[in-house]
């Protein structure tokens, strides 16, 4: 096969093909996101699709105000993790995969990979539906061993969320910095985006007024987050901006009744229900930075000892560095989820 232009331009010695997939459980979403979605998937050195071997797949979930565009793109002195995934194999540290880079965003900025009557059902979407097209589409081990789920902040969460609800899908997770300990991470931003909100009267008028602008303060980029998790956490109808916020738009009071059913979605408040999802799985892989800017370090030492007073074993590590630019630690949690793959 003749390599593709992205493969090139990416100095992939593998490659990567741009799929467009029609995804059934976004149609008619309230947002009017769009129901085609990308799928980029990388091919190892050697890929032959007509041939015997079968692939183990490792599926890539992007965070918050990310996208497949995101994940595919290059800078100098930066590495994405398709060029990871292909140094890797290339050192033999990495056994010749397939990556799957999954899309879930939203015009809020991300479906935190759940199923939202607001957002559209994005957790199928990706179990389903991605999976779907992967498993039809190349040759895979189409089975819960031969796939394995990783992401980074909201792919992150994504990834805890998918291997706790959707068992028999993946037999592997890693996290990397993903959204934990809700209590510690959203109720401190929820002061600054009530005052936005205020500000500018409302929800809708605060969206169309962040759509408007040329550049978005620090401050405008969190309080659209707080919508995004509200769309995907707390939906009260099938319409657009019909979601309940954890506090009030008045007088900034906690609604706790709102607040149970974000933390609902908590991994470390799900986590002890779910034993029997989590003990099927061959890796279960947390990770965090030390200086993580919204104390997700925490979150994921909460989570990792739930996990272990179950009988459970995780690979936990901390690191010393922030919330951004970790890529890196695909170095250590690829090579980690394509180990325990079925090999075909």
């Amino acid at each position: 096969m003749a390599k593709s232009d992205l493969g090139r331009l990416l100095g992939l010695a593998g490659d990567v093909r741009v799929d467009f997939i029609d995804a059934p459980a976004l149609h008619a979403n309230p947002l009017g996101d769009p129901a085609v979605r990308p799928l980029a998937v990388y091919m190892p050195p050697g890929f032959d699709p007509g041939g015997s071997k079968r692939y183990g797949v490792v599926y890539v979930l992007h965070g918050y105000t990310g996208d497949v565009a995101a994940l595919v793109s290059a800078r100098p002195w930066e590495t994405n993790v398709l060029q990871w995934a292909d140094r890797l194999i290339a050192d033999g540290s990495l056994p010749p995969v397939l990556l799957a880079l999954v899309d879930g965003n939203t015009r809020l900025g991300g479906s935190q990979y759940v199923d939202s009557m607001h957002n559209g059902a994005y957790a199928t979407y990706v179990v389903r539906d991605a999976v779907g097209h992967v498993d039809a589409a190349y040759p895979t081990i189409a089975h819960e061993g031969g796939r394995a789920v990783v992401g980074k902040s909201s792919g992150g969460f994504g990834a805890l969320h998918l291997v706790m609800t959707r068992p028999g899908t993946f037999c592997a997770f890693a996290s990397h910095s993903g959204d934990t300990n809700f209590r510690g991470l959203y109720i401190p931003e929820f002061p600054r985006t009530q005052r936005l909100l205020e500000r500018h009267g409302g929800v809708a008028a605060f969206v169309a007024a962040f759509e408007a602008k040329p550049k978005r303060s620090n401050d405008d980029m969190h309080a659209m987050m707080m919508l995004g998790q509200a769309a995907a956490y707390s939906p009260r109808a099938a319409e657009r901006f019909a979601f309940d916020l954890p506090f009030d738009l008045e007088t900034g009071e906690l609604r706790h009744d709102v607040l149970a059913r974000w933390l609902a979605f908590d991994p470390v408040e799900m986590c002890p229900f779910k034993r029997a999802e989590l003990s099927r799985l061959r890796l279960r892989y947390v990770d965090c930075g030390r200086r993580d800017e919204y104390g997700l370090d925490l979150g994921a030492r909460m989570f990792v000892s739930r996990v272990r007073a179950m009988g459970l074993d995780v690979r936990h590590e901390e690191f010393d560095d922030d919330h951004r630019g970790i890529g890196y630690r695909y170095a250590v949690s690829l090579p980690s989820l394509a180990r325990v793959l079925e090999v075909g």
